[in-house]
């Protein structure tokens, strides 16, 4: 799915130069609409996406409304981050995991170190909170949680114990694992 992005501004709003400047260097591509302030001629669709205030800057993420330049700013880097974690579980976790299945000998030493060092990584941006990206379950958690359903098969193909030295990640997956929603959608 393409996300749809616009961004409802007048041109010489510094609050709203703050967000065009992180979409322009997050490489988000957006529609801009420019409001007519100088005769109060507010369009309906500012009235529409922002009912209380009634004023700009407004971003609309495939169709929602994200209000204040902070705020959006906020909600720009947070998903750039999430998206950049996400693609690190779907490139590097699903290459190291791979790599363990395949490869014996000495390859699977070095395939069984890159393994824990990417997992070393995951441990270091998850720290002692309960999700990736603040307080709520996200698109992080989303990318890795099915990976927990290979730490078995990893485990025995690579002769090592995961938690043993990846303990947080393990505990984070199991605590997920438990989720009704998530414990009746993945196989055992």
């Amino acid at each position: 799915m393409v996300d749809e992005v616009i961004l409802l501004n007048f041109w010489s709003n510094v609050f709203g130069l703050r967000v065009r400047i992180v979409l322009t260097e997050k490489g988000i591509k957006y529609e801009y609409k420019e409001e007519d302030l100088m005769n109060d001629n507010k369009s309906p669709l500012l009235l529409e996406m922002n009912p209380i205030h009634k004023k700009i800057t407004v971003l609309i993420h495939n169709g929602k409304p994200v209000c204040e330049s902070l705020v959006i700013v906020q909600y720009i880097d947070e998903r750039a981050q999430a998206r950049f974690w996400a693609d690190f579980v779907d490139t590097k976790v699903y290459q190291v995991s791979r790599k363990v299945w395949t490869t014996k000998g000495k390859e699977l030493d070095s395939a069984k170190k890159e393994f824990l060092e990417t997992y070393k990584i995951l441990e270091g941006e998850l720290g002692d909170k309960p999700y990736f990206r603040g307080g709520r379950f996200g698109y992080v958690e989303l990318t890795l949680i099915p990976f927990h359903t290979w730490y078995y098969s990893i485990e025995t193909l690579g002769g090592f114990k995961i938690e043993a030295q990846c303990s947080k990640i393990v505990a984070w997956a199991k605590r997920y694992m438990q989720k009704e929603t998530i414990a009746k959608t993945l196989p055992d």
